[in-house]
């Protein structure tokens, strides 16, 4: 007798009822328990099979409960058991059958079914099914926490390796894009060297791009937060969506979130965005519709905790949808990782995703994907709702009048070319520089100079001493010495190296001679900066 589907039968579901897909093996008593689990609060959807190939066939569907006769033709319960644990499915199944043997009861209990239940006595089939159907959910609920922590765990120790290689990167393009604009500033070069030299410097800070694109998905990129307007954010780049994606794909604004205000850098944020829309766009060769939507949800304490990863509480969400060939569910697994692309040689880094990865999850929030194949994508940011007001922004300070000096500068940094770089830059506009290679050799300098040393140029994270530390003892010995950090990492190997990051000064590697003239004036000038 082939396989055969039983909708509701005895009575007709009530209203409440909840949709119970069962798959049930055995010859006859599918009415009765469809009945019983009516009774129970139970819509169920009930499919029937008879033979080992139709439940083999069967098993490939999406079942909620199976309940079988511990005996059906040449096979029962325990071939059932056997074939859903070899097919490494959880599908708790229920064994309903005729009076037999305590033995045979005690054989399928311990083959693995979930209960034994009597024909004629079904009182506890609804709450046996609802047991199983919560330590079903309990299991998938802790199998996806594994895998969101082994993934945590995953995308860290990337993050670890990305901010080190940024690090060592950003000291080779301070030296680059140095020498570079030590080199153009000499008005007696021919148009071809100077051309080159400009190929050079473009290409440095293409690479520092990079850098930062490596930070910001290790979570390590210093961020400018402050309250924003996710529809207003929305609109401003609006026409500038329109030109990068294109006359063949239509742009659907909907900014619906009726509070929008959250606390996030902005240019960080438009980038996420961009680099969202560009995916998207990619996504659809021949043209399609891509839709930008903004919304609020009050997320609960199980949906916010277990299954994004933030805070409960009223988040705003930017939904951007595609309608183009959509991924497969191997590709989405992948989607945050760095450097992995689905686009052809030299049309991608793979750090767009993994980029915006970082940055939300540096802003408090989280990103998710949905995919389907040939149905489109849909990328969905959840930010946390701020209190909606404005900020005051600091007042900028003026440029100084000029770049040069005539103070004493310790300039500890154990890079060579980097320190030698520095030293250049700051002894052709009149400082004295002392240099040093480790924070001994900047301590002994600290006791032995004769004279004032107005300012100590400290990178923060070196062999043997930390500059915080190195820098906290060198101000112990000249209380009046201001402080500048400099780094390849970025404030938070501050945080980690006991640097206050509110008072410190501090200029990321790569900079340009200009942006060190002018930071190291900036100290200099300023009465209130010390070691913190």
């Amino acid at each position: 007798m082939p396989s055969r589907t039983l909708g509701a039968v005895a009575r007709e579901p009530i209203a409440t009822s909840q949709p119970l897909r069962v798959l049930f093996i055995g010859e006859s008593g599918a009415e009765a328990v469809a009945a019983e689990l009516q009774r129970g609060g139970y819509q169920p959807d009930i499919e029937q099979v008879q033979t080992e190939g139709q439940l083999e066939a069967a098993l490939a569907g999406p079942w909620d409960i199976a309940i079988s006769d511990f005996a059906v033709g040449d096979f029962g319960a325990l071939a059932a058991l056997r074939l859903i644990q070899d097919k490494a499915l959880d599908l708790p199944l229920i064994v309903v059958s005729g009076r037999i043997r305590d033995s045979e009861v005690l054989s399928v209990l311990k083959a693995g079914a979930a209960d034994h239940l009597t024909r004629g006595n079904l009182m506890r089939l609804n709450a046996a099914v609802e047991r199983e159907l919560r330590a079903a959910k309990m299991r998938r609920d802790r199998i996806g926490l594994e895998e969101q922590f082994r993934q945590a765990q995953k995308m860290e120790a990337v993050g670890r390796l990305a901010g080190g290689v940024a690090h060592d990167f950003n000291n080779l393009l301070t030296v680059i894009t140095g020498y570079s604009d030590l080199l153009l500033a000499d008005r007696g070069l021919h148009d071809r060297q100077r051309t080159a030299l400009e190929e050079i410097r473009r290409s440095a800070e293409r690479g520092g791009m990079l850098t930062h694109q490596l930070l910001a998905f290790s979570r390590r990129q210093p961020l400018e937060p402050r309250t924003v307007h996710i529809n207003e954010l929305v609109f401003q780049i609006e026409k500038m969506l329109h030109r990068l994606i294109g006359e063949d794909i239509e742009l659907v604004t909907i900014p619906a979130a009726p509070q929008d205000a959250v606390h996030a850098d902005p240019g960080r944020l438009e980038q996420v965005i961009m680099n969202l829309v560009v995916n998207a766009r990619d996504a659809m060769p021949g043209g399609g519709k891509l839709t930008i939507e903004t919304g609020t949800v009050n997320l609960s304490e199980s949906l916010s905790a277990r299954q994004l990863g933030v805070e409960p509480g009223r988040h705003v969400t930017i939904s951007i949808a595609d309608t183009g060939t959509g991924m497969d569910a191997e590709t989405q697994s992948h989607l945050f990782e760095p450097f992995f692309t689905t686009k052809n040689p030299g049309r991608g880094t793979g750090l767009g995703l993994a980029t915006a990865y970082g940055i939300i999850r540096q802003s408090g929030g989280a990103i998710t994907v949905f995919s389907e194949l040939g149905q489109g994508t849909t990328a969905r940011i959840y930010l946390p709702l701020a209190e909606d007001k404005t900020e005051a922004r600091a007042p900028q300070a003026a440029a100084p009048e000029t770049l040069t000096g005539a103070e004493t500068i310790l300039l500890v940094e154990d890079e060579a070319r980097v320190r030698k770089l520095i030293a250049g830059i700051l002894t052709a506009r009149g400082y004295q520089v002392l240099e040093a290679p480790r924070g001994d050799e900047a301590l002994r300098l600290c006791h032995t100079h004769e004279g004032a040393i107005d300012l100590a140029v400290v990178d923060v994270v070196m062999p043997e001493m930390s500059g915080p530390g190195l820098a906290r003892e060198c101000v112990s010995l000249r209380p009046q010495m201001r402080v500048l950090y400099i780094s390849g990492y970025t404030d938070e190997a501050m945080v980690h190296h006991g640097v206050a990051p509110s008072g410190a000064a501090f200029l990321q590697k790569p900079f340009l001679p200009g942006a060190l003239l002018s930071k190291v004036r900036e100290v200099l000038d300023s009465r209130r900066n010390r070691a913190k």
